[in-house]
Formats: C-alpha cells, structure tokens, sequence
C-alpha cells in the first residue's frame, strides 16, 4: 500500500521534532539573510517568479544561497543528518556496489556528484581500499568552493597517501567517463516547480515579495506543466511538486557516461505513490537546525529546501537518454544486498558500547521507520551487461 501522507519520517533526518520551535537567526544571519532577500525581491519586482526561481536563488545564489553561503550544513553542527554522516557502513556497503561494477569493466573511475562533508569519499576510499578496488581516479562534482574545501581537508586528514588519487571539477568532464557516476541525496535539493489544482483549473505556483516578506501567488501553469498534471487525474484541492530541473540533469548526466553505472540514492517514491491522493499538499520540506517544516518562504538562504523524488520520472529520463534502468529498490534492500549486517558483525574486537552502536547504526538505515523504506536507490547502466547485486533481494522496477 501506498505510505500515507504525514507518517513519512521527515526526509535528511532532522535530529528534532517537526512541531519544535524553530530557533531565532543570529545577527549575522539575519543580515545574510536580508541580502538575499534583497536580491530575490529585485528578480520578483516584475510580478514575481516562479517557485523553481525562488528555490534556485535561495539554495544557490553565489555567496548568499544556502549551499553557497559557507555555513555548516551537514552533521549535528548543521541543519541535517545524512546516511553517510550517520554511519560508515552505509559507504562501505556502497562501496561493494561499487566493487563490482569496476571489476566486471576491469578499470575505470568514479565520479562522486555533490559530495557534501565529504565523509562518503573517505569511507568509499577506505573500504575500496580494503577489498583491493581502488579506482583510477576519484572525482568529485562539486560547485560550492566552501564545501570543496572542507572536503580536501577531511580527505588530506583521513586518508593522506590517497589524496592525490582524488580530483575535485567544476563541470562534468569533457570527455565520458568510464566507471560509474553516483550522488546520494542530491535531487532532493534540485529547484521544483511547483503546482496546485483547484476549481480554477492547474496553476502554477509563484513568489511574489510585499515589503520585504515573500507570498504565495497563484497563476495558470504552463503548457508543459499542465501536459504533465492533467493526465494524473488529481482531486481537488491538491497541491504538489514536478522536479523538471532533476530529469533535465538526468538527462545531461547520461551523456557524459561512456560505459558503466549511473547510481542514485534519495528518498521519494513512484509515480503511483508520488501523486496519492491523500499526498495532496506535496512534498516539500524544510530543514533548519535540525528542526523540519513546510514553509520555504521563510529563513530564506539559512535553511535547505528539498522535495521528495518522482522516480517514475528520473527512471524515464534515463530510459529516453539511452540508458537502461538496471534496478531499483529500497535503500534498506540494497544496504543488506551488499552485506550489511555481515559488516556490523565483522566487528569481532570492538567494546560492547560499539556493537550496540553499530546495531543502532542498521537499524536507522534500514528500519521502515527510519530511512529503510522513503529513501530509494535507482541505478542505470551504458553498455554494460551485469546483474548489480544491491538489487539482488528485491528489485522494484515493476513498480516504476
């Protein structure tokens, strides 16, 4: 049965509950956050823009956006908690996926997109290290020169004798790789363009700035927006999100792949599930100090902004560049698949403290409460012929 709207586990993982009271700025931010909003509120002087906009300039504005402002964003310092942050088996599963895929292509590199603290390099180069696995090259995508930082200086600390193996890039790479590209939880935070069915027909969902505070306001959607809704036959009222911006960048991804994997980790669900019927206020969700809530308008370039992932529509991006859909599942599926519980168990030497820690570990990866079931796992292949073994307990692609 489709998850009911409202009894998801908010997505990132804020370590408070949704219904806290979100803590005051500082001063600081209060004045980062006024000229952000400062510039959004030129951008909007015209009528205002759409919400895909709002989203871009409040994530990625340079210098002032939430990713591109140089606050701490990931780990119990920052807003929210990914899976590489809260475990290192979760990399080193993943790095056995990876395993894999190298071996069976003999060679080749990996290309990490939008690697955050960079705890996932380290522990995918540790574990690949291990089972003797390295890549030619580790390549990291990454657009923020603040995060690219602190990513050198976890690895250089970490994993010194293999810094030089790891290259950081400001564009895909000219040439196509041959390996496999992965990002976890990265299309989340992609700008949505967001919709609303009401009596009136489908709108579209705009941002308008009246006195320095940001409004909703409503207008008829696009063609192409309405070519997508229309078919899904939604009640009204019903509001919800279309992620144009992460099957467009599907799209571009599957032409810098020459032969491998394309490996995507996120949560959100199939179409089916996506557009339910009850989900009728959409998936957008907000993170500032740990704490989740729904409204973006607010905190403006101090909080992430995410929505959750229609992955019929990432698995048809794929499919119309040329790329086979190799597999999809849960993340809990995929986790076990590629060993987890015989890595936790491998912990043979370790005090008590830590095996109780480590079953903790599995258990927030993997619970149907926890991340196991909303966070989701998709993988796409180019001239490569392999059955992938993180989808070897319970492949969902008929469910796409």
């Amino acid at each position: 049965m489709p998850e009911e709207p409202g009894k998801h586990r908010p997505n990132k993982r804020p370590l408070v509950s949704t219904n806290a009271a979100l803590p005051p700025p500082t001063k600081t931010q209060r004045e980062h956050q006024a000229t952000l909003v400062h510039l959004i509120c030129e951008q909007a002087a015209a009528g205002g823009i759409d919400f895909a906009q709002y989203m871009e300039l409040a994530l990625y504005a340079p210098g002032l956006g939430y990713y591109r402002g140089g606050a701490q964003k990931f780990g119990a310092a920052g807003d929210f908690v990914t899976a590489a942050e809260l475990s290192p088996l979760f990399a080193r599963c993943l790095a056995k996926q990876l395993q894999q895929v190298l071996t069976h292509l003999g060679d080749g590199d990996l290309l990490e997109i939008g690697a955050g603290s960079g705890a996932l390099a380290v522990d995918v180069l540790r574990e690949l290290e291990r089972l003797d696995s390295l890549p030619q090259r580790y390549l990291i995508l990454e657009l923020s020169a603040e995060l690219q930082q602190r990513q050198a200086m976890l690895i250089q600390r970490a994993l010194p004798h293999l810094h030089a193996r790891v290259h950081w890039l400001q564009t895909l790479p000219a040439v196509p790789l041959r390996g496999v590209i992965f990002a976890n939880e990265l299309l989340d935070a992609m700008p949505v363009t967001r919709f609303r069915v009401s009596e009136r027909g489908i709108e579209q969902l705009h941002v308008v700035c009246e006195n320095g505070r940001f409004k909703w306001r409503a207008r008829p959607a696009s063609e192409a927006v309405c070519e997508r809704v229309q078919p899904l036959a939604l009640p009204i009222p019903y509001i919800s999100e279309i992620n144009l911006t992460a099957e467009a960048w599907v799209r571009s991804i599957a032409e810098h792949l020459q032969a491998g994997v394309l490996l995507l980790i996120d949560y959100g669900f199939p179409r089916a599930e996506f557009y339910h019927p009850q989900r009728d206020h959409g998936t957008l969700m907000c993170h500032y100090q740990h704490r989740a809530h729904s409204d973006p308008l607010i905190l403006t370039g101090l909080q992430d902004i995410t929505a959750h992932i229609d992955f019929t529509a990432i698995a048809e991006a794929g499919f119309d560049a040329g790329l086979s859909v190799l597999g999809y599942t849960s993340q809990a599926a995929f986790l076990l698949a590629n060993g987890l519980h015989e890595l936790a168990d491998a912990v043979t030497t370790s005090p008590v403290w830590e095996h109780m820690n480590f079953a903790r570990q599995v258990n927030t990866l993997t619970s149907p409460a926890e991340m196991g079931e909303l966070y989701k796992v998709i993988a796409f292949g180019r001239d490569i012929d392999i059955a992938l073994q993180g989808f070897s307990l319970n492949d969902r692609r008929g469910r796409l």
